[in-house]
């Protein structure tokens, strides 16, 4: 069993997140969204906490499965409205001194040349604390909004993915020689023209002529996160992660998944070891395991199922408002995620989901287990749940904003930091050195590869 035990915050510039009808709740400030002054005092309570990061989710369409109208999520506040994650980084950055940010940004819809620089600027901006959650969408709404009649289908989707990261890669990993920029007021000359080169790519979906607009960051590539539980979604990130995010309702549906991802890795020719897992979770906890379980009592009177089945809809692509409450849910293949709908019907086969149940489990937490107790039961749980499934961490979600953090913060963070469980203090260095303790890919890694294999690391200066 691995030592220490990761701490992601998973949020999402939205109402609610991944518990539908919680923003209700008198203490919930989530509905705070627009306001700076709201994720600046977040980001200080989660490096109080010493958390890794905060893992910021997003979509690019609504959900508008359930009912086929987006009417339940815009009443339920089912992640719409919702805002750019992106622009939060840099101000969330300049109040903390370690917390690293995980971004979705979606790759189908934008493309590479400019969303290259985009996360170049943040890894300058943040002096290398960003990393990048990679997604290829799984909305129809999306798709429709981006002028196209439907999303692109479910394994299409990583062949574009895979040509996607070349380009990338190219542009962060071998544009710039890493002295290129001379900064030299002497001679008038800012940067060597002999050290940087331009990047052609003619591909099925991509064509590029063009140097990199940034001048190396501190990281290069970001710190590469992604989520896909298929058997497509794993390949990719046996091949490209160095951060895997996966869900499950239970520990014996999680171990299998982190197996495979492992194996993934393995067979992509990497250590496996040098991907982190992180199981989505949400813990409430309470001084006493009576104010947590009474704090869980008044979570639960706010839930809406509605809403759960809203945006359960939208991860599986079945309306759930078509389906009696007492029905059996059972497996459909289409082009939405896969992982949602595998988690109710073919992941745990000694349960069988009903609508009801559904919604019921759905309403706090989302897809992932929730854990209650006071701190030594919660902590216990956790370490159980990493020895069983072989995960290096968690991204926990929220009930209350920002009480569940705080709660993480000041009562289970002093625990698992008692037991030896939990780091005393961050690390030095970037994102990828703190996790990994080196700053840039190495070369078994595909970007890696293309900056060894052009030279573009040039030696470090003393």
């Amino acid at each position: 069993m691995k030592d220490e035990i990761r701490l992601n915050a998973f949020a999402m510039n939205t109402v609610g997140h991944q518990s539908p009808g919680l923003w209700r709740h008198p203490r919930d400030r989530s509905a705070d969204y627009r306001h700076l002054a709201h994720w600046l005092d977040l980001a200080r309570t989660l490096e109080r906490g010493r958390f890794d990061g905060i893992f910021f989710a997003d979509v690019l369409g609504v959900y508008d499965v359930y009912g086929g109208t987006p009417d339940a999520a815009l009443r339920a506040a089912i992640q719409v409205p919702a805002n750019d994650p992106l622009l939060l980084v840099p101000a969330m950055a300049a109040v903390t001194e370690h917390l690293g940010f995980g971004v979705t940004a979606t790759l189908t819809y934008e493309p590479p040349f400019p969303f290259a620089r985009r996360m170049s600027t943040l890894d300058h901006l943040t002096g290398g604390r960003v990393g990048w959650n990679v997604v290829t969408g799984y909305l129809d709404s999306a798709a429709r909004a981006a002028g196209r009649p439907r999303q692109v289908a479910h394994d299409a989707r990583y062949d574009l993915a895979e040509e996607y990261m070349e380009v990338v890669y190219r542009l962060w990993e071998e544009s710039w020689d890493d002295d290129a920029v001379l900064r030299d007021r002497a001679s008038g000359v800012f940067t060597d023209p002999a050290k940087v080169r331009r990047i052609r790519h003619d591909g099925t979906h991509f064509q590029l002529d063009a140097l990199h607009l940034s001048e190396p960051s501190p990281q290069r590539t970001p710190v590469l996160y992604q989520a896909g539980s298929s058997s497509r979604g794993r390949a990719f990130a046996g091949r490209h992660a160095e951060c895997v995010f996966v869900s499950g309702p239970s520990a014996a549906v999680v171990a299998p998944r982190v197996r495979a991802i492992r194996q993934a890795a393995a067979e992509a020719g990497r250590d496996p070891d040098d991907i982190l897992v992180f199981a989505m979770m949400t813990v409430i906890l309470g001084e006493t395991e009576a104010a947590a379980h009474a704090r869980h009592e008044d979570y639960l009177a706010y839930a809406d199922p509605v809403g759960a089945l809203a945006l359960m809809s939208g991860w599986t692509g079945v309306d759930f408002s078509r389906l009696r409450l007492d029905e059996e849910v059972r497996h459909v293949e289409n082009d939405a995620g896969r992982t949602a709908m595998d988690n109710i019907t073919r992941a745990d086969p000694d349960r069988v989901w009903t609508v009801r149940q559904v919604a019921e489990h759905v309403g706090i937490g989302g897809i992932g287990p929730v854990m209650v107790g006071d701190p030594g039961q919660v902590a216990d749980r956790l370490e159980a749940f990493a020895q069983a499934t072989d995960v290096d961490g968690f991204n926990l979600c929220y009930a209350v904003l920002p009480e569940s953090f705080e709660d993480i913060a000041d009562l289970l963070v002093p625990e698992l930091t008692r037991r030896g469980r939990y780091k005393r203090s961050y690390g030095s260095g970037t994102l990828r050195e703190k996790l990994f303790g080196r700053a840039r890919l190495d070369c078994s890694h595909p970007a890696g590869r293309l900056r060894c294999a052009s030279g573009t690391q040039a030696p470090r200066r003393p």
